[in-house]
């Protein structure tokens, strides 16, 4: 408000209006203030209260594990937990200042002239897309981040987060990532239950609806791994919007932790990703090939089919555009750069995921590792078994085909045996029509489980296990 000062009254009296507003702001200030001033003082007289204070200075102070097992009792605003591990440990800032290395799309080749009026001419849909992109966009392909749906589910989420850690003595950790978010994580050690699973780490990564606490870091813990989850950034404590940059930055110090902090070898871990979660579990396959093996459910080739799918054919140019530039989830170019064992979990009533009867995750990384195999009639009777519509009819069609398990082991392994190299292979390039069938159907079931439910239904221990390997 602003004092009207009278200059015919030497400057010392308030107009009526002046009085007025002062009075309006201070009728608004003053029950602020009071509820602030009682609850500092609720807050100062509370035992417990000034206990957690003192509790939490001193595990700021000294961060060791005993300090933060007493902070585990207390259950406080995440942005106050000091970091428990940062990409700064073991990067240098310099190399990582910008990020961890994305596949980028690949440029059109223009002449100068033709390149500057082009950028002129697409002006209107960069800022469209970039609009898009920042405001519903991001929203609406990770509907988590979104502050309505966390308080919503937070009862929820709570109650999960106690779970992990009185049942399974979880340990909850702040890690730093290189583009400054804290990516909120749990860890369940197994190792010392004397189980072989329990030295295996699975690293988890949800969906765009899913955190840790309710997700599906439980599948693996009840198959006795020890397993490490974390939150998208912006889900939950950790912070930051969910653009792939910010993704696999995220992802990058998690595997940092796990191997620095953890004490696990690459070999020893295990990434395992429900549906959107596939574009940071492929990230992190390609970026660390060492990786044991990756298990990749109800996930997708790359986002665009999906959203060209949902959107009017009259926003095609647009959605690519946008989709290309600030949103390319590109799972199967990711992991074509992965040399090791996969398993790709089919969901055969996903109403999500699936553009047509046939689309699946794993088309296009059968045809780059068996291109000889997957000919046109080896793609054909994959095709004929992923149609059917039962587990009676995929034996049905896999017995019609006499498909010879023994025979087929005994091809791949004489290749691998001979030549000892990478993918992709040429067998099957001197083979018979019926011997490509045979190792087409047999491939396409080590490689891919179905399971018969939806999209959402969480994965029963039993159907998750360690993919095929020659």
């Amino acid at each position: 408000f602003f004092y009207n000062w009278d200059l015919d009254d030497d400057l010392t009296s308030l107009t009526w209006s002046s009085l007025m507003c002062f009075s309006i702001f201070s009728f608004l200030f003053l029950p602020f203030t009071l509820c602030i001033s009682c609850q500092g003082w609720g807050r100062w007289k509370n035992s417990e209260y000034l206990q957690f204070i003192s509790i939490l200075e001193e595990t700021k102070t000294n961060h060791t594990p005993a300090n933060k097992v007493r902070s585990l009792c207390y259950d406080f605003d995440f942005a106050s937990w000091p970091s428990d591990f940062s990409w700064t440990e073991v990067s240098s800032p310099k190399l990582s200042k910008g990020g961890v290395s994305l596949l980028k799309p690949e440029p059109r080749l223009r002449g100068a002239a033709d390149s500057v009026l082009n950028s002129v001419r697409t002006l209107p849909c960069h800022i469209i897309s970039f609009l898009i992109a920042h405001s519903f966009g991001r929203r609406m392909l990770y509907p988590g981040s979104v502050g309505l749906l966390q308080k919503a589910m937070r009862p929820m989420l709570q109650q999960g987060q106690a779970r992990l850690i009185e049942e399974f003595d979880g340990q909850r950790n702040k890690l730093v990532a290189c583009d400054g978010n804290n990516i909120d994580t749990m860890f369940v050690d197994r190792r010392r239950d004397g189980g072989q699973n329990g030295q295996t780490l699975v690293i988890c990564c949800e969906g765009n609806a899913g955190f840790y606490e309710v997700g599906c870091m439980n599948t693996p813990l009840e198959g006795g791994y020890s397993v490490l989850g974390w939150n998208h950034p912006g889900f939950g404590g950790s912070t930051g919007v969910p653009f792939p940059q910010n993704e696999a930055n995220a992802m990058d110090v998690v595997i940092q932790f796990a191997i620095h902090k953890l004490g696990f070898q690459l070999t020893d871990i295990v990434i395992y990703a429900w549906s959107i979660g596939g574009f940071t579990a492929t990230w992190a396959v390609m970026s660390y090939p060492e990786i044991q093996s990756i298990v990749l459910d109800a996930s997708f080739d790359d986002l665009l089919p999906l959203a060209l799918k949902v959107m009017p054919d009259s926003w095609r140019p647009l959605v690519q555009h946008t989709v290309r530039q600030y949103m390319n989830l590109n799972n199967a170019e990711q992991l074509l750069k992965y040399q090791g064992p996969v398993l790709l979990i089919r969901r055969t009533r996903d109403e999500i995921i699936t553009t047509t009867d046939t689309y699946i995750t794993g088309n296009v990384m059968f045809l780059v590792r068996y291109p000889k195999i997957m000919t046109d009639e080896g793609v054909r009777v994959v095709r004929q078994w992923l149609g059917a519509s039962s587990h009676l009819e995929e034996m049905s069609v896999y017995s019609g085909y006499e498909v010879d398990d023994d025979w087929c082991t005994s091809v791949l392994q004489s290749y691998q045996a001979d030549r000892d190299v990478l993918f992709p292979w040429s067998v099957g390039e001197d083979m018979t029509v019926e011997g490509r069938r045979q190792l087409a159907l047999f491939l396409a079931r080590k490689y891919m489980q179905n399971f018969d439910t939806t999209h959402c239904t969480p994965l029963p221990a039993t159907e998750f296990h360690s993919p095929w390997r020659l």
